[in-house]
């Protein structure tokens, strides 16, 4: 059952900023492929570690990486190959949303997940 969704979008962006990590945790979820859509029956899914993504937005759109981590306090993923340089001249990761991103290849190491993901289709 999910407790976190409402229309009211005051109650959205309340959750959104002092919800628990574990309501954080489920809304940081990115759509699938076409072909993942067919294979699974299911829209979107929860992002993990290994998740092989290609970017849609932003300035590194079109890129396609794997997910080195998933930060849900701040609502954001890091990819490997998604890089840039800060003043000091250091090599820093940026960090992603996860709408921002489509997956194109699903870490099923857990098994949990996979049992899920079968149980849909």
């Amino acid at each position: 059952m999910r407790t976190y969704i409402s229309s009211k979008p005051r109650k959205q962006r309340a959750i959104h900023y002092k919800g628990s990590i574990n309501l954080k945790r489920k809304m940081l979820g990115a759509p699938l492929s076409d072909r993942l859509r067919e294979k699974y029956g299911v829209k979107t899914v929860q992002v993990k570690e290994g998740d092989s993504v290609r970017i849609c937005r932003g300035d590194f759109s079109g890129i396609d990486g794997k997910i080195i981590e998933v930060n849900s306090q701040k609502n954001s993923l890091l990819i490997e190959g998604i890089t840039r340089e800060n003043v000091s001249g250091a090599t820093i990761r940026v960090p992603t949303h996860a709408s921002k991103v489509v997956v194109t290849n699903l870490n099923l190491n857990d098994k949990w997940r996979k049992k899920k993901l079968e149980r849909k289709t």
